[in-house]
């Protein structure tokens, strides 16, 4: 089946905000097996959208449109959509009760304009939003179908895995299936993955394809086959041998989250981390705290940007900067065990690295990064040398620090 994705809002056409639901969208609905056609964004304009409406009906099979379900009045995807099919909007009292009760949970009083939010196109079917108050819409006419989604990522997400996708799987109809597997790297370049497994595939079936962005680079094995388990099977044997050569740059798997594995890891083993951050500055103890439950083994960090805070908070020594300097494995090792010895955890993590876009010498360029991780049985170190700008080093850093850690807990 042919699918078409709308975005609307004048955020997204004026540059605003980050259209982050075309790649979620598009990477999902590919792999349920629709033909992403087409990525249409429209402000908030009733004619334009009415246009845009009417043309994605004539050579779509699946109209996906996102954003426009607010209780204001530029919120005009479902008045659009209804006026093009020829709908009337009546009030639906569930959805009406569901926003009110919305409001009564937060201590709020309803404003009047969200029952607009609770009018629904007839006939349509009503997807529940457990995060918002703009319920969702799934018009099915003819054969065609279109499904209406909220703006706001953690609502949309949320609706489309629990309520949308199951329908659309039954609805994906048959032929080829398609698989794919997404290998997360990072401490090298884009055009340098490629040339370590440049033999090994490119656009044939299965292909490679690749992504870049801060601090990784996605390696994405697509295969397609007549049955889920024989695609499945040409991913991983292709996955195999791009894994064999990239082993020293691998930090996950597809969409898995290294914080929440690290988490689990010193959970089930009953330890604690603790971070000496400098060229980082707080990200990766960010990181490991974005993850609810963190408390149990993550117990603080250190912000270490100056050499003064290394040697003073730290207990770097001042012969070791002076002979090594600030960027050095020798500095990144006294930051770990400082950091384990000062807040009396199991494990000390500290980075030091030059993110650029200034500081940099023949002899320590931009990007060049010394991981340490020190435990109660000694320290270890890496050393990285990350491609990119500033944001790109330092994502680069965050993402390696935990894979340090990952790999440690792994053996242990």
């Amino acid at each position: 089946m042919k699918a078409e994705l709308i975005f609307t809002g004048s955020e997204l056409t004026q540059g605003r905000i980050v259209n982050s639901h075309a790649q979620y969208l598009g990477r999902w609905l590919s792999e349920l097996n629709f033909d992403v056609a087409l990525h249409i964004t429209v402000g908030d304009h009733f004619e334009r959208l009415e246009q845009v409406v009417r043309q994605a009906l004539e050579r779509s099979d699946l109209i996906l449109i996102t954003g426009g379900l607010g209780p204001t009045t530029d919120d005009l995807t479902k008045d659009t959509v209804a006026h093009v099919l020829g709908l009337p909007l009546v009030l639906d009292e569930k959805s009406l009760d569901g926003i009110r009760n919305f409001f009564d949970r937060r201590g709020m009083t309803m404003p009047e304009s969200n029952i607009r939010q609770a009018y629904i196109p007839q006939g349509a079917t009503i997807l529940p939003n457990k995060r918002g108050t703009a319920p969702g819409i799934l018009i099915e006419k003819g054969n065609k179908i279109i499904a209406l989604l909220p703006g706001p990522p953690h609502e949309l997400t949320a609706m489309f895995e629990d309520t949308l996708m199951p329908i659309l799987s039954q609805k994906a109809g048959s032929g080829a299936v398609t698989r794919f597997k997404a290998i997360k790297v990072t401490g090298i370049s884009e055009s340098a993955v490629q040339d370590l497994i440049k033999d090994l595939g490119g656009q044939g079936n299965p292909g490679i394809t690749y992504l870049a962005s801060p601090g990784q680079v996605q390696v994405r094995i697509t295969a397609q086959a007549a049955s889920a388990e024989q695609a499945e099977k040409m991913v991983e044997e292709l996955s195999e041998k791009v894994s064999c050569r990239l082993k020293d740059y691998i930090f996950g798997y597809g969409d898995e989250n290294i914080e929440v594995i690290v988490g689990k890891q010193l959970l089930d083993k009953g330890m604690s981390i603790g971070v000496a951050e400098s060229c980082t500055s707080g990200l990766i103890a960010a990181r490991l705290t974005d993850i609810p439950g963190s408390s149990a083994y993550f117990i603080g960090g250190v912000a270490a940007y100056s050499n003064e805070v290394k040697k003073a908070i730290l207990g770097v020594a001042p012969d070791i900067i002076d002979s090594h300097g600030a960027v050095s494995k020798e500095t990144a090792v006294a930051m770990a065990e400082g950091v384990r010895n000062l807040i009396h955890t199991s494990l000390g993590l500290a980075v030091t690295g030059i993110a650029g876009p200034d500081g940099d010498t023949p002899n320590k360029p931009i990007g060049l990064v010394y991981i340490a991780l020190a435990s109660e049985k000694g320290a270890s170190y890496r050393k990285f040398h990350f491609p990119g700008n500033r944001l790109a080093v330092r994502m680069g850093t965050v993402n390696a620090a935990l894979s340090m850690v990952r790999s440690f807990l792994q053996e242990k």
